[in-house]
């Protein structure tokens, strides 16, 4: 390897990296690298996350404090024709945008109607150059607060570009926005970003792809993304990790809902090896719905670690989270949950489920679901449960002939199906249940 592509190239431990981004960056805007500049003096400042502080409880924090090897991403240096052709998955589309190695694969397209209508989807650093002032009243205004302080420094310093999707008020979008993250070079840290912004009475869906270019590739990657919806809003947010089984990935979510808003988050998560995830789902208005979702099935040795916060600050809101995992071989997952409810937030109804199903004796799952209740006219729950597959259920598949691999496919699609189909389009789904049953080919 040349000097001249070690400097463009710089990897994570090289106190040159981030000046050597800038240089790239070709952003002009001094609100923008100043929040740059903050946030690559806090991630040399924060230390690393230990397992002894409770937001790290039972994760294996140790890939992710050794990331040295892993270097900033320039544009793909293959032809990546065949990523954009892979990247057609739904037929009716509002627009796409693909991004490999966090740089634009292919023009972006927007349906003209909406263009004209005042929709706005493009690439963020687009987005920065031409509407600056709307960018920075959303950009990176809230943070998940559970633990990855340090890591969403490092992705707001070297953050390259990613995803910006405006749909102004009182427009009804029904066809959904796609995003494509590809990664693509051996040992590239990635940063993608999403900002997802809904005025009021508007409706629309977002969904975004991750995926690796190669099965053999390492990556590290930190995404973001920020779902704002404003009042009366009704968002969708679908994001489908499926990263190689050679990545390290965090993603680090946070949903604001204003008063009367209907939003829906969904995680749907095949793919790294250590995926650490934190949602923050945070309700300012009353007469709102927040319903967060999460579908996992982990195999091999791998880890999925999610953390998540339902704040209730407004009152006569409700809140819905359902996280389920099929673990299959040694895998592992953890879940820790809480539901706030501020002292205001009166007539709050909220709701937090982990369900866990083993479909191995030596898979592992952590559940820790939790409340913090500050008002005293609340209906909340929260739970978890982890059991074995149903042996009456799997003796009636394999009484009529069904060979028990099968069986046991078609009983975590049942498992699965409650979340499966709250997606909101029908192709969408029929590639998840893919995702799921290539798990079981494997």
């Amino acid at each position: 390897m040349s000097d001249t592509l070690v400097l463009s190239h710089p990897s994570l431990d090289d106190p040159k990296v981030f000046s050597v981004h800038q240089e790239q960056t070709g952003i002009d805007e001094e609100w923008f690298k100043s929040a740059q500049q903050e946030a690559w003096n806090r991630y040399t400042e924060l230390p690393y996350p230990v397992r002894t502080n409770e937001k790290w409880r039972f994760a294996n924090i140790k890939h992710f404090t050794n990331t040295g090897s892993y270097r900033t991403a320039a544009q793909a240096d293959e032809d990546t024709a065949h990523l954009v052709k892979e990247s057609h998955r739904l037929d009716k589309v509002a627009g796409r945008i693909i991004l490999a190695d966090d740089a634009l694969a292919a023009p972006v397209e927007l349906d003209e109607d909406l263009r004209k209508k005042g929709v706005i989807f493009t690439t963020l650093f687009e987005a920065i150059r031409e509407h600056p002032d709307l960018v920075k009243e959303y950009f990176m205004k809230q943070s998940p607060d559970l633990g990855s302080e340090k890591f969403e420094a490092l992705h707001l310093a070297l953050l390259r570009n990613g995803v910006f999707l405006f749909v102004p008020d009182n427009l009804e979008i029904e066809a959904p926005f796609m995003a494509y993250n590809w990664a693509v070079a051996d040992k590239a840290a990635l940063f993608p970003h999403t900002l997802f912004v809904t005025g009021t009475n508007a409706k629309a869906s977002l969904v975004e792809f991750q995926e690796a270019a190669h099965e053999e590739t390492e990556h590290f990657i930190i995404a973001n993304a920020h779902l704002f919806a404003g009042d009366g809003a009704k968002p969708s947010h679908t994001i489908v990790q499926n990263w190689n089984a050679n990545t390290l990935s965090f993603q680090l979510n946070t949903n604001n809902a204003q008063r009367d808003t209907n939003s829906k988050s969904t995680l749907i998560n095949v793919g790294s090896s250590h995926a650490r995830q934190e949602v923050h789902g945070k309700i300012f208005g009353s007469g709102s719905n927040v319903e967060m979702y999460a579908l996992n099935v982990p195999t091999g040795s791998q880890e999925i670690d999610q953390r998540t916060l339902q704040t209730h600050i407004a009152p006569n809101s409700r809140s819905d989270l359902l996280f389920k995992n099929a673990l299959i071989d040694q895998s592992r997952t953890i879940f820790s949950g809480l539901i706030i409810v501020e002292e205001n937030a009166q007539q709050t109804d909220a709701y937090q489920t982990n369900n866990n199903l083993m479909l191995s004796e030596k898979a592992e799952a952590n559940s820790l679901p939790g409340l913090e209740i500050k008002a005293n006219d609340v209906k909340c729950s929260h739970g978890a449960t982890t059991g074995n597959m149903d042996d009456a259920e799997l003796f009636y598949f394999l009484a009529r002939g069904i060979p028990k691999k099968k069986a046991i496919e078609l009983m975590v699609f049942g498992y699965f199906e409650e979340i499966i189909g709250k997606l909101d389009n029908e192709q969408l789904a029929d590639y998840v249940r893919e995702l799921v049953q290539h798990k079981f080919t494997d």
